[in-house]
């Protein structure tokens, strides 16, 4: 069994936790880490540099379509970087736990909201 990375870039981090909150509300990622970081890039033919927030966003491979499609329709950029990263494998307890956390016929716990989940960090 093997599951997919994907890395996404974010303008803050309250904007990376709340895509995030959207994909673990759909069962489609079983984990998100943050890396602050800054971006140097052309956009609009000038050379721009910005402070960004990095999600490596943890799903099954068969979920990489659904994750990219949530992601578009609610990035704050007009043009957000995806990357998929090639399937990876790992320990298969982790694999596992990957699978059965992004299974979307199990019930979910309700995702602490807005404020409430600010407080998990």
């Amino acid at each position: 069994m093997s599951f997919s990375l994907l890395y996404v870039t974010h303008p803050s981090k309250p904007e990376a936790v709340r895509v995030t909150v959207e994909l673990m509300n759909s069962r489609l990622i079983a984990c998100a880490n943050y890396y602050p970081m800054d971006s140097v890039y052309w956009w609009e033919w000038r050379l721009t540099s910005a402070s960004e927030v990095m999600t490596i966003y943890k799903t099954r491979t068969e979920h990489i379509a659904e994750v990219e499609k949530l992601i578009l329709a609610s990035h704050k950029y007009e043009t957000p970087c995806i990357i998929r990263l090639a399937e990876v494998t790992a320990n298969t307890g982790y694999e596992q736990w990957i699978h059965d956390e992004t299974d979307r016929m199990k019930g979910t716990d309700p995702i602490p909201q807005k404020g409430e989940f600010d407080t998990l960090f």
